[in-house]
C-alpha cells in the first residue's frame, strides 16, 4: 500500500491511501468522562505537569489492553469542555480485534480508572465514562457485533500524522524515564534506548541472587505460590499465549506445540482455565526454578504492565 501525504490546509496533513497490497488501519475516536467532580480531565489537561501523567495513564490503558505496545499510535488528544477524546490509529486488525474485546469488557474503563487514580493521586473510587465513534456512528450502540465495528474502523481511515503535541509529550515522557525521575516510567520500555538496556543488565549484575528489579524498585525473588497461580490465571485472560511464548525460552515444556495443546484441549472451559493450565505445566517442568522473577520478566517483555503490578501487589500510591 502506497501513502500519499497531501497538505489539505495551512499546517494541516492528510494520509491518503492508494489501492493496493492489502494493509489494515483504521482510526477511532475515545471519549472520556470522570465521574469525580474533582477529576475534571480536560480541565487537568490543560495543566503541564498533570497533561504528561494523563497521557502516561492513556499509553498504559492502551498498552494493557492491545497486550504490548505495538498495533496502534495516538495521533491527538483533542480537549472539549466536556470531554478528553483521544483519536486512535490502528494498524493491524488483529490489535484492533484486542482492543475492541477489552473495551466491550469494560477491561480497559476498569485499568483507565485504576491506572488515572495512581498518577493523579485520586483516594476515591474512580470510573471513567467512554464512548467509542469513527465519524457519526457511535461503536457502543453494536459492539457485540465484532465485524461491523472492525469495519467502521477500518472505513475510518487515519485522517491526519501525529499532531506535535502528542510527539512532545512522547518525548517528554522518554526523558523522564532516562533520567529516572519517575521509575515506573519504565513500563513503556518501547521507548528504551540500547544505553538504558545496557545500565539495566549492569544494574542487575549488583543485585543479590534472590532478588529482581521492577520499575527501579528492587522485589524478593520466591516460587510462585497457588495464590500467584490463581492471580495470575484470573488477570491474564487471552494474553496468556504470548506470556507463554516468553516462558518457553527457558522451559522446554512449553514449546508452541504444547501451548497449542493446552488452548485446544481447555477450550470450552475458558481463558482461566487455559491461563491455569499453561501455568501449572510451567510449574511442574520448573521446580523450583519456577520464579516470580520469570514471570514478572515475562509480562513486563509482553508490555503487560498493569499486570505485573498487580501481581506485585503495587498499590496506586506506590505507582508514582
Amino acid at each position: 500500500m502506497v501513502t500519499i501525504v497531501t497538505e489539505t490546509t495551512p499546517g494541516s496533513l492528510k494520509l491518503t491511501s492508494s489501492s493496493g497490497s492489502g494493509g489494515w488501519a483504521g482510526s477511532a475516536f475515545l471519549f472520556l468522562q470522570s465521574n469525580l467532580q474533582q477529576v475534571d480531565l480536560p480541565a487537568l489537561y490543560k495543566n503541564p505537569e498533570q497533561k504528561i501523567n494523563i497521557f502516561k495513564a492513556l499509553k498504559l490503558t492502551l498498552s494493557d489492553s492491545l497486550g504490548g505496545l505495538d498495533g496502534y499510535e495516538i495521533l491527538k488528544i483533542h480537549n472539549t469542555e466536556s470531554d478528553l477524546i483521544i483519536q486512535i490509529k490502528f494498524s493491524d486488525e488483529m490489535h484492533c480485534t484486542t482492543f475492541l474485546e477489552s473495551y466491550a469488557s469494560a477491561g480497559l474503563k476498569q485499568c483507565l480508572g485504576q491506572h488515572l487514580r495512581a498518577v493523579l493521586s485520586v483516594t476515591e473510587e474512580l470510573e471513567i465514562d467512554t464512548k467509542l465513534k469513527t465519524g457519526r456512528k457511535t461503536l457502543d450502540d453494536f459492539l457485540k457485533d465484532r465485524g461491523r465495528c472492525l469495519r467502521c474502523i477500518k472505513e475510518a481511515q487515519p485522517d491526519r500524522l501525529r499532531d506535535d503535541e502528542v510527539a512532545q509529550l512522547e518525548k517528554t515522557l522518554q526523558s523522564l524515564m532516562l533520567n529516572n525521575r519517575h521509575p515506573s516510567e519504565a513500563v513503556l520500555k518501547g521507548f528504551s534506548s540500547s544505553s538504558s538496556s545496557l545500565n539495566s543488565r549492569e544494574e542487575g549484575s549488583l543485585l543479590p541472587s534472590n532478588s529482581f528489579k521492577f520499575q527501579g524498585r528492587v522485589y524478593d525473588d520466591r516460587r510462585l505460590t497457588s495464590s500467584d497461580h490463581q492471580k495470575f490465571a484470573f488477570e491474564i485472560g487471552k494474553q496468556w499465549k504470548k506470556v507463554a511464548r516468553s516462558l518457553q525460552k527457558g522451559c522446554r515444556a512449553l514449546k508452541d506445540p504444547a501451548i497449542d495443546n493446552l488452548a485446544y484441549e481447555f477450550d470450552k472451559d475458558g481463558l482461566y482455565e487455559q491461563a491455569y493450565q499453561m501455568l501449572n505445566k510451567f510449574l511442574q517442568s520448573e521446580g523450583k526454578k519456577a520464579k516470580l522473577s520469570r514471570l514478572i520478566s515475562a509480562l513486563e517483555e509482553n508490555g503487560l504492565m498493569g499486570i505485573a503490578e498487580r501481581m506485585l501487589d503495587i498499590q496506586p500510591a506506590e505507582r508514582q
